[in-house]
């Protein structure tokens, strides 16, 4: 079995050419909750969302989240209405939130509806939110920008559009959650755990804050491999870079290796960024130069099948 460590789009996109090269029963994917809010009433999980929505096959490629020949029309109204409307919610894209609402509060778990929902969609990876507990991301905005502001996730990343710099985030909840139900196990027992090219630090810093889950990877690191979300030093979707410099890491492959060192063995970089290889190596880890940019389903399936046969 392999396990993933899954943020939004890059890791959908991973998942997305793991499923061509390995039986989708066989794969699960831990998934970020940090970005989860509710808002309309309504409980919102955007990365497992476009997570179970690429693997279904339904997901908007232009946009990268949401559902494909998607509808606007509740969005328009409560704008006509004076409603909050900043972030957008497609007409089909809002069953999937009353759906998950709904269970929520005839006492299903996270882990349960997120089930449910991935059956349902006919998606074999099987997919597990990382907490049923809630944990959410806040952001400290810098102080020439807005005062100090602290904010959740997806005020800073859709509402600012990710275009103010941050001082410091914290992950709200996060010590007193605890994993979801199979999270442990998954990793303590896969042949192998794939981190996939997620945001470092508001991604994949989620999942290492809820309680076990950074030792279990401790305990697993050279078979753990990471997947780079930095090319040549950028971000090629999202404001990592920015955040890693803003929050006083290099942006950069070099980067990278130092916050994922302690848990993981290897890290897979693009060829973009060959020539830094050696100095990825010098942090204790091992380094696999590859085209790491999934642009087409192939490259996606390509980069699936290096990351799976990495030496270790």
């Amino acid at each position: 079995m392999l396990v993933t460590l899954a943020g939004g789009v890059g890791a959908a996109r991973l998942l997305s050419g793991l499923v061509q090269v390995v039986d989708p029963a066989d794969i699960t994917a831990v998934v970020n909750t940090a970005d989860d809010l509710v808002l309309h009433g309504l409980h919102i999980s955007p990365d497992l969302d476009t997570v179970t929505y690429t693997l279904a096959g339904l997901d908007n490629k232009e946009t990268g989240w949401g559902l494909a020949g998607e509808t606007w029309h509740v969005m328009e109204r409560l704008e006509a209405l004076g409603g909050e409307h900043w972030f957008r919610l497609g007409d089909r894209d809002l069953a999937t939130h009353l759906y998950r609402t709904q269970r929520l509060s005839e006492g299903a778990t996270l882990s349960e509806v997120t089930a449910e929902v991935a059956a349902r969609l006919g998606v074999g990876v099987r997919l597990l939110p990382m907490t049923d507990d809630p944990v959410r991301t806040r952001l400290t905005l810098a102080e020439d920008a807005s005062d100090g502001q602290e904010v959740s996730f997806q005020h800073y990343f859709v509402r600012l559009a990710h275009s103010v710099p941050v001082r410091s985030l914290r992950f709200e909840g996060a010590e007193a959650a605890g994993p979801a139900p199979g999270v442990l196990d998954a990793i303590e027992s896969a042949a192998q755990v794939i981190c996939c090219p997620s945001n470092p630090l508001v991604s994949i810093g989620p999942l290492l804050a809820v309680p076990g889950v950074r030792p279990a990877l401790e305990a697993r690191r050279e078979d753990v491999v990471a997947i780079s979300p930095i090319v040549a030093g950028t971000a090629l979707k999202g404001p990592a870079d920015r955040l890693l410099a803003e929050l006083g890491h290099e942006s950069s492959v070099v980067g990278v290796a130092r916050l994922y060192v302690d848990w993981a063995g290897t890290l897979v970089i693009d060829e973009a960024d060959a020539a830094l290889a050696d100095e990825v190596a010098r942090t204790g880890m091992r380094c696999l130069v590859t085209p790491t940019v999934m642009g087409t389903p192939e490259r996606a399936a390509a980069l699936a099948k290096v990351v799976i046969d990495a030496p270790r």
